[in-house]
């Protein structure tokens, strides 16, 4: 390779990395947005919380900006350490979202049903009308009911017999219709209430923001595959250059 051709991918590099860097920036607010805008939905899912979709997002946004870091100075110095740091780091990330979309893929079918399976037993086992503090799952139950028009997981059944009221029928008061609606109203089996379940708004809820992170996944994903081949030729480069003081040819 040639002084003109290392120096160009060296400072196509670096540039395409400072775009990754604004990049990471504006996917670290869109992380900060949903987590703002949609605060409290992941209580949804009391047992994977920490899966929380606009926490990913977040953490992708900051890894982006550590790497894209790593890569503009390790290229613009010619660091060595800090390529070969960001090569690891960016191969192993590389291969942990292929994976983890390869599964999502061939496993997608499953994931519905867990996911009704999760919202019933959060309904069942964690919905407590005494529970303090903001975005408790009453009130994102509350919220998704009432804006949807539903009742439920599937059916308005759901509500039967939790944990919160083991003994009774009642559904919560955001299932009735709003021109019956009133304190307790839920707990009347003479107030008519929504008959469809709420399964069908939550999981395009879900998808939505499932489909948001794999549209910036691809984005990455491909400057990170530009990534992986322009470190890999800069550390060889480098490593000959040091030995020799020439520049290695791949001609």
């Amino acid at each position: 390779m040639s002084t003109n051709g290392y120096t160009c991918i060296r400072l196509v590099f670096c540039w395409i990395n400072i775009i990754f860097w604004v990049s990471a920036c504006v996917v670290l607010g869109i992380g900060l947005w949903l987590r703002i805008a949609h605060e409290g939905y992941a209580t949804l899912l009391p047992q994977y919380a920490f899966l929380d979709v606009d926490a990913l997002i977040i953490a992708l946004g900051i890894l982006a900006f550590i790497f894209s870091f790593l890569a503009c100075c390790g290229s613009w110095y010619q660091s060595r350490c800090m390529l070969f740091t960001y090569f690891s780091m960016v191969l192993f990330i590389f291969v942990v979202e292929i994976t983890l979309g390869a599964l999502a893929y061939f496993f997608r079918e499953d994931l519905k049903h867990t996911l009704s399976e999760e919202l019933r037993i959060g309904i069942l086992h964690h919905y407590n009308l005494t529970s303090t503090g903001m975005n408790t799952l009453a009130d994102v139950w509350d919220d998704i009911q009432s804006k949807f028009g539903c009742c439920g997981v599937e059916t308005y059944e759901d509500w039967y017999f939790i944990d919160a009221w083991p003994t009774a029928r009642w559904v919560p008061d955001s299932c009735c219709l709003p021109a019956y609606y009133d304190y307790n109203c839920g707990k009347s089996r003479n107030t008519p209430i929504y008959l469809q379940g709420c399964y069908r708004q939550i999981n395009n809820f879900f998808m939505k923001r499932l489909d948001l992170i794999g549209f910036i996944g691809i984005k990455i994903a491909v400057v990170q595959l530009y990534g992986l081949i322009s470190s890999s030729l800069l550390l060889c480069t480098m490593k000959h250059r040091k030995l020799s003081n020439t520049y290695k040819s791949y001609s």
